[in-house]
């Protein structure tokens, strides 16, 4: 029963998150690879790979197409005193067209055990800024908002709150990036527009097939009032604990490759490649994605290996 009222109370939570009210916006940056970048999706996470941990990820999209997006982002994150704190920093910087904009986020997470058999459930919150930088030499326009038409730079505050339940062998997280409005340079319209609350939801599973291989599914979801909501569905297999193959799908947007090998014990190599199933793939030759993983593994302690 005890287990069940955290469950329920749980599940409120998310409710609670769900009705929030809303704000006026654009999307955020996505990543194939975010069941291997989750503090960028959620601050909960921060601390949850037991070790010192440091992620880099590059994305260039829709290659060919000039001014299409490119991402970067970096973080670091490690457990802090008995295990329970979890503390981390991300830094992301995403390109489009004339517009820039760079996140620097501290996340801190606290861990509540919730059963004898690993179940543990986080909170997390962050705190950090983000600055929007227009150049409106780069491309033609046809439709800027004459306040804007002149170079801009505004640096404005974020803060956001995620949750993560979490086994040895699943998960399920809710997390909002940002509860503040903030600018963005929006493509379509071709000007500057205030963001919307995005609402981010993962989850996945380990499935042990063999001794030798493992099948890993998850999902991201993501939802902000007034726009299509965007799901990944995502199959990895993982063959003896280091190479892992995938492929996941966009919904009504691409389908994609994953690769994957876990080079030493604290060394981790991904790449991955979308093709666009929609008419704007007769314009671009695809999106790449670059991850590199590198943790700091504790001298004399062998840790059991982590699956996400």
């Amino acid at each position: 029963m005890y287990l069940n009222k955290n469950i329920v109370r749980i599940m409120l939570i998310l409710v609670a998150l769900l009705v929030l009210p809303d704000s006026h916006a654009q999307q955020d940056p996505q990543y194939t690879h975010y069941m291997f970048n989750t503090m960028s999706i959620n601050p909960a996470y921060a601390g949850q790979r037991d070790v010192l941990s440091i992620v880099g990820l590059y994305r260039t999209q829709w290659v060919g197409i000039d001014g299409a997006p490119e991402s970067g982002s970096l973080g670091i994150h490690s457990p802090i005193g008995d295990g329970r704190f979890g503390l981390g920093l991300n830094v992301v910087n995403d390109a489009l067209g004339p517009a820039s904009e760079t996140f620097v986020d501290a996340n801190l997470s606290y861990t509540i055990p919730l059963s004898d058999n690993g179940l543990e459930l986080s909170f997390g919150a962050k705190l950090g800024a983000h600055q929007l930088r227009t150049d409106w030499t780069k491309g033609r326009f046809r439709l800027i908002d004459p306040t804007f038409e002149n170079n801009i730079n505004v640096l404005s505050p974020t803060i956001g709150a995620g949750l993560y339940l979490h086994s040895d062998k699943w998960y399920l997280g809710a997390s909002i990036p940002n509860f503040i409005t903030t600018e963005h340079y929006d493509d379509v319209e071709e000007s500057i527009a205030s963001e919307r609350i995005n609402f981010y939801f993962i989850g996945g599973y380990v499935f042990d097939i063999n001794r030798e291989l493992k099948l890993k599914p998850s999902f991201f979801l993501k939802a902000v009032s007034g726009a299509p909501v965007i799901a990944d569905l995502s199959a990895n297999f993982l063959y003896q604990d280091q190479l892992n193959l995938g492929l996941a799908y966009r919904w009504d947007d691409s389908i994609s490759a994953i690769l994957g090998f876990q080079v030493t014990q604290g060394l981790y190599l991904g790449y991955s490649y979308d093709l666009t199933t929609t008419g704007l793939g007769n314009y671009n030759s695809g999106t790449h994605e670059i991850l590199l993983r590198f943790e700091l593994q504790k001298v004399g302690r062998l840790i059991s290996p982590r699956f996400f």
